[in-house]
């Protein structure tokens, strides 16, 4: 149709062994055609990567989504050492991810045609037994990146911050997305389903964090935990431990159900 975008896109695939063969197709990266920029999208279900490689780091590939994206944000129209950005990224691809060549397609938009894309290339055929839904902190993970990614700021996020940057070498903590914007905005998704451990140890390191923060970043720390709602948890003493842990070391604790009023606050934050 007239008003569709010419667009194009590449396979980002797993190959564990070059020798073999063997792969699995783990994402997309689609733009416009003939821009330098782009847009990339990684799955969130590794089970086909396990199969082929079951010691595959899959942390390590949840990151590179974060590395690819950023680095293509910072790149549009831009060559560095006279090569286009994309083929720059592909230069320093580990030998495991690599890129197909591009491929034309038409769009409505980059929203829509990457979420076809992903069906078609990527995600694993849904077949009866449906698998079991994920649930507790996965889940609300799940939840959080589909609001941010419907409001149109996900890839303009930082993605598994390290708190070790902040607080001290050694720190294990990773907090699931942020941003700044006159101040420094992080989001953690807290299961209090199971257990409130990690309720806790946010309670414990929220100190040392919004310390860091200010001394790194010269902007204090807003940090908020996303959680259940209460209705669906059972041991609601438990629940209300968590909650209350987590408010007296001045952490925001919201639900899934309020993440797109945080998600439409990023849109307007980080796109005007």
């Amino acid at each position: 149709m007239a008003n569709d975008l010419q667009c194009e896109f590449s396979l980002i695939r797993y190959v564990p062994d070059v020798v073999k063969g063997e792969f699995a197709n783990i994402g997309i990266l689609l733009r416009e055609t003939g821009s330098g920029g782009g847009e990339v999208r990684f799955t969130r279900d590794w089970a086909r990567v396990r199969c082929i490689d079951p010691s595959a780091d899959t942390e390590m590939l949840e990151s590179l989504e974060a590395e690819i994206s950023a680095r293509l944000a910072n790149g549009v129209d831009v060559k560095v050492n006279a090569k286009p950005v994309l083929e720059t990224l592909e230069d320093s691809l580990s030998n495991s991810v690599q890129l197909t060549e591009m491929r034309g397609t038409l769009a409505q938009s980059l929203p829509a045609e990457m979420e076809q894309l992903m069906r078609l290339y990527v995600e694993p055929l849904r077949v009866a037994p449906e698998r079991k839904k994920s649930s507790g902190r996965a889940a609300i993970v799940n939840e959080m990146r589909d609001a941010f990614e419907r409001a149109g700021v996900w890839r303009l996020m930082r993605k598994r911050i390290r708190a070790a940057d902040y607080t001290q070498a050694g720190d294990p903590l990773r907090i699931d997305c942020g941003y700044r914007n006159g101040r420094v905005r992080m989001f953690q998704a807290v299961s209090l389903e199971n257990d409130v451990e990690m309720a806790k140890g946010m309670a414990y390191s929220v100190g040392a964090l919004r310390e860091g923060v200010l001394r790194v970043e010269g902007v204090e720390l807003e940090l908020t935990a996303i959680v259940e709602s209460v209705a669906g948890v059972e041991d609601k003493e438990q629940y209300a431990f968590g909650v209350s842990a987590m408010e007296r070391e001045v952490i925001r604790v919201l639900t899934a159900k309020d993440l797109g009023r945080v998600a439409e606050t990023a849109r307007r934050e980080l796109r005007g």
